[in-house]
């Protein structure tokens, strides 16, 4: 359920909604300031605190459940998932990404909307207040409830029941301290005096934000890992390049060329001279010529595609493990395609053949 949560949830439970939140807004602004309930200066003022403290929650409630179940599916691994890794680490680093944003802001708006009722700037019993709050809690309820269901489905689905039963635990915690801190705040009779709990409920969940945090950086690549993978899949699609290239000159020719001087050469055939060499040292990429119908592509690689099955690259191609690779200069063997063609052709005719035997 989270894998699509980035954006399929963001457009349902904030984008959909805005217009009508700031409609509401609006109306409560005007309305508050004709009954008095606060200086009409600060009517728009504390809309757009709890509007920015909806969206901030909403992004770090996410955030916190993202890495929580990132660390669950990476920690507890499942043979049904194993392809799903890559995937799981792009989602932590997008909820490291707004949980960095999202927190400072949802805190500092939080200490703003307090201290705006301790000054009497904001009344107890605003409309502002008390619709944007339960507006608030209905928007956080849609989204546990949503998060819920997906958990459900998956396990239902025949995922591990430990997964489930974490994931759930977590959820249990992210939704218990939303709403009880929300019930609670608009429930409480002297909102404009420092209370204990609400003190509490920030020190807690401060710590859990900066503990999901730093967690996340223990089970998520570094930048400079993540670059050099993605200059190593920039350069095995290089590789890819020349490889169908040389299938063009040999089912033109019907024959491998010597080097790639003479692929080049070949008016019939275009390949970009980029493609030819590593994308960010520019070190050319080594082609042989094995045989008559067997050829290698040489490179030297920032990574190893086999370093763990978390991270492990995929690459697309006519062969699925053709050009996994380790660190290092290495050479990878280049696939003929009508070579393989006729190969497999030949194969299913001998199969009738036998079959009869």
């Amino acid at each position: 359920m989270l894998n699509s949560l980035p954006m399929s949830f963001i457009t349902l439970f904030i984008i959909l909604p805005l217009p009508a939140l700031l409609i509401i807004s609006i109306i409560l602004a005007i309305r508050d300031g004709n009954n008095n309930y606060m200086n009409n200066k600060h009517n728009a003022k504390y809309a757009f605190y709890y509007l920015l403290s909806l969206v901030s929650l909403i992004f770090m409630a996410l955030s916190v459940g993202m890495i929580a179940f990132g660390i669950i599916n990476k920690s507890v691994a499942d043979a049904l998932t194993l392809n799903s890794y890559n995937s799981w680490d792009s989602q932590l680093k997008f909820a490291i990404s707004a949980l960095f944003i999202a927190a400072p802001i949802f805190y500092l708006v939080s200490r703003l909307i307090n201290r705006g009722l301790r000054k009497g700037e904001l009344e107890k019993e605003s409309g502002i207040r008390r619709w944007l709050t339960y507006f608030i809690i209905l928007v956080s309820c849609l989204i546990i409830l949503g998060v819920f269901i997906g958990v459900i489905n998956n396990f239902l689905s025949g995922e591990l029941t430990l997964r489930f039963i974490l994931k759930a635990l977590a959820m249990f915690v992210i939704a218990g301290a939303s709403f009880s801190f929300y019930f609670y705040d608009i429930k409480r009779e002297s909102p404009d005096k420092p209370d204990k709990i609400v003190k509490i409920f920030f020190i807690g969940t401060l710590v859990l934000v900066i503990a999901a945090f730093v967690a996340a950086w223990f089970f998520v690549e570094s930048p400079r890992m993540a670059r050099e993978r993605r200059l190593d899949q920039a350069l095995v699609q290089n590789i890819y390049n020349i490889e169908n290239t040389v299938n063009s000159y040999y089912e033109r020719n019907e024959k491998l060329p010597l080097n790639l001087e003479e692929l080049i050469a070949d008016e019939h055939i275009y390949i970009n001279a980029d493609l030819l060499s590593d994308p960010e040292t520019k070190e050319p990429i080594v082609y042989n010529k094995l045989s008559d119908r067997e050829f290698e592509l040489c490179a030297t690689f920032r990574t190893s595609s086999y370093d763990d099955k978390a991270n492990r690259t995929s690459y697309i191609g006519t062969d699925m493990d053709n050009k996994n690779h380790f660190i290092g200069y290495q050479c990878l063997s280049g696939n003929l395609y009508a070579v393989k063609a006729l190969e497999a052709e030949k194969a299913a005719l001998k199969t009738p053949a036998l079959e009869t035997k």
